[in-house]
């Protein structure tokens, strides 16, 4: 059986042995699709709660989506500031890939774009182009607060903070 070492997704297969780099893709690991699978699961029930909170169907959509938009640009960030680790790829697999893409609903926004382009042409165009533009500039935020959030930590690691 194999055996940890002190390097991450590397093992031995006896103790003393030289140690073997584990090269498993990430889709092959079950740990990545349990921390996908739940954190999809409440990121799902959370946009649903959110759509119990708003009388009108487009708000829920517009709200999920640019909090999750903010979000993911944190979360991009953050790790960009702190590179890849086994536990950050873990987070990051459990929070971005399923918690946030799970809670984000750009295939209800998309109906939501093509029936009211049915319906009301301009209305249509203007909140599809419209929540496209805030979404990117909510990731832009995100990628900002990212940013200091990342250097902050990083210095307080180093001593410095």
């Amino acid at each position: 059986m194999p055996t940890a070492t002190r390097w991450p997704g590397v093992s031995a297969e006896r103790p003393g042995e030289d140690a073997v780099p584990s090269f498993r893709p990430t889709y092959l690991r079950p740990g990545a699709w349990v921390a996908v699978g739940v954190g999809g699961a409440a990121g799902t029930l959370a946009r649903y709660g959110t759509g119990l909170l708003g009388a009108d169907a487009l708000w829920p959509t517009v709200a999920v989506n640019l909090v999750g938009a903010f979000l993911l640009g944190v979360l991009l960030e953050v790790y960009a500031h702190h590179g890849p680790t086994p536990s950050g790829d873990r987070l990051r697999l459990l929070l971005g890939t399923g918690f946030l893409g799970g809670f984000t609903t750009y295939s209800t926004f998309a109906h939501q774009v093509t029936a009211l382009i049915g319906g009301e042409v301009v209305v249509g165009l203007v909140y599809g182009v419209g929540l496209v533009l805030a979404g990117l500039a909510a990731a832009a935020a995100g990628v900002a607060v990212g940013g200091v959030l990342g250097r902050s930590r990083r210095g307080r690691r180093r001593g410095r903070g």
